[in-house]
């Protein structure tokens, strides 16, 4: 039999460099980055936090909302901790929380400052037994409170005694109330007295920080979600969606396989509200394929990683520039947008993906050394380092065995896993925005290189020319003493 061996010679980021265009573009603020997550969600900036444990719960999801990406939350931990994790994203803010926390009014001053701490908020309505809202306890009327164990419905500010909003009000208006008032939590009731929601003076200031948060139309944050294929992964995708996810990102390293397609299919079937993103591929076919079964979104990249061994485990994957340009060409045809999923070190590289046609690119490694990444802290040679592991590793499939089964597993088990990931340590990196702050300013700066006021610009101006080890060496700092 002769061997089938594609006539092009397939690249990734290092082989090419594109060419500078004449360029109307005066500053890179002049840009605009908004792109498409998936058919539905709009994204502010082209960025999404990968679906891995070293990376992406809440924290970390909250901060990428905020800047204008996306985070999904990685599906290694309980059904219900990811239902919670995905929960505490659409609860973090919004112009009015629609349902508040709450605590009833004979409870204890420590219960609510355990309420309190649990979510991380200022204040709780209370309730009777007839679950009628009594009052409001915030932080400050706990503070200095000696009795722990005085009922809260002595501390709170009772319901005759709140300002409150009617229903509809403007941003304006509710920041004018909680200013003259010298307020920080305003509850909302329509005429009948019935509650609507409460308005925070932390979430107005948020809204203002944050002006290009990526948020759903009832001004919540919006979170995306991964899960398997595994039959119990449909009972995860439908805490996720009660918890009120944006979109489901099936997680699979071989996305094109009759389990990932199925899976998709199902998913779309059963929450059809729901943006669903079938991944990973790596072939125009495995992108028809997927947006066929119902994907809204098809993510690339198979091996490329930097922590991510499936070449050289199984021989299988596709150079990921040449990978990512044949995807979504295939994509752009059936309207579905394209995430690059691995290889991106520098923001050169996030250019260089969206130029040959991505939407979006998906980081895992760049983002795990930032304060919000849940990975472990250690010290080497005096320096501070967090733990990264690729989702396949040997490590991460033993946890995953270990959640799936709600058990240990056992020691014999180690020898049958077959691992495509290895664990590794990335530098401290501080707060996640400074990271995608340098990152998309220099994404900016591409973008004007190419003369390119937008990425769909950048799509029709990009030009790329091959180069050899020597450009590649020519291309960074050399020939000098770097500090």
């Amino acid at each position: 039999m002769a061997m089938k061996l594609r006539p092009e010679t397939a690249l990734t980021f290092d082989d090419v460099l594109l060419v500078p265009k004449r360029s109307a573009i005066r500053s890179r603020h002049a840009v605009n980055t908004r792109t498409q997550l998936s058919r539905s969600i709009a994204l502010a900036i082209p960025v999404i936090s990968a679906n891995m444990d070293t990376v992406t719960e809440a924290a970390m999801a909250l901060a990428m909302a905020r800047m204008g990406g996306i985070g999904v939350i990685h599906r290694f931990m309980t059904i219900e901790r990811q239902a919670a994790e995905v929960e505490r994203v659409k609860r973090a803010e919004g112009f009015v929380v629609e349902q508040p926390h709450s605590i009833a009014a004979e409870a204890t001053v420590q219960a609510a400052r355990t309420e309190l701490a649990k979510y991380d908020i200022g204040g709780l309505l209370v309730h009777d037994a007839n679950d009628e809202v009594v009052g409001l306890v915030t932080t400050r009327d706990l503070l200095f409170e000696v009795n722990a164990q005085r009922p809260v419905r002595e501390v709170m500010t009772p319901r005759a005694k709140l300002v409150t909003a009617a229903p509809g009000g403007s941003i304006d208006d509710a920041r004018a109330t909680l200013r003259n008032h010298r307020l920080e939590k305003l509850p909302v009731f329509d005429q009948e007295g019935a509650l609507h929601g409460l308005i925070t003076a932390q979430d107005i200031m948020k809204i203002e920080q944050w002006p290009h948060a990526t948020k759903d139309s009832r001004g919540r944050l919006r979170v995306a979600a991964a899960v398997g294929i595994r039959p119990g992964d449909l009972d995860r995708a439908a805490a996720c969606v009660h918890a009120g996810v944006d979109a489901l990102v099936v997680d699979i390293a071989h996305g094109h396989s009759d389990g990932a397609l199925d899976m998709v299919r199902a998913l779309k079937q059963q929450f059809p509200q729901i943006d669903v993103v079938g991944g990973n591929v790596a072939t125009a076919e495995g992108v028809r394929d997927m947006v066929v079964a119902g994907a809204d979104a098809v993510k690339v990249g198979v091996g490329a990683g930097s922590i991510c061994i499936t070449r050289i485990v199984t021989g299988f994957g596709v150079p990921q520039l040449t990978a990512v340009a044949e995807c979504a060409e295939a994509g752009r045809a059936l309207g579905v947008p394209i995430i690059a999923d691995g290889g991106i070190r520098t923001s050169g590289d996030i250019t260089k993906a969206l130029a040959v046609g991505a939407s979006t690119v998906m980081l895992g490694s760049l983002l795990a050394g930032t304060d919000e990444s849940p990975g472990a802290n250690v010290v080497r040679g005096g320096r501070r380092y967090k733990i990264v592991r690729g989702m396949a590793s040997l490590t991460a499939n033993i946890d995953r065995q270990a959640v799936e089964a709600h058990r240990e597993v056992d020691p014999e088990d180690w020898e049958r896993v077959v691992p495509e990931g290895v664990e590794a340590m990335v530098p401290v990196r501080g707060p996640v925005k400074d990271v995608i702050y340098q990152l998309v300013g220099g994404l900016r700066s591409g973008l004007s290189y190419a003369g390119a006021a937008t990425i769909a610009e950048l799509w029709e101006h990009a030009e790329f020319v091959r180069i050899t080890s020597a450009g590649k060496h020519e291309s960074g700092a050399h020939d000098v003493e770097t500090r």
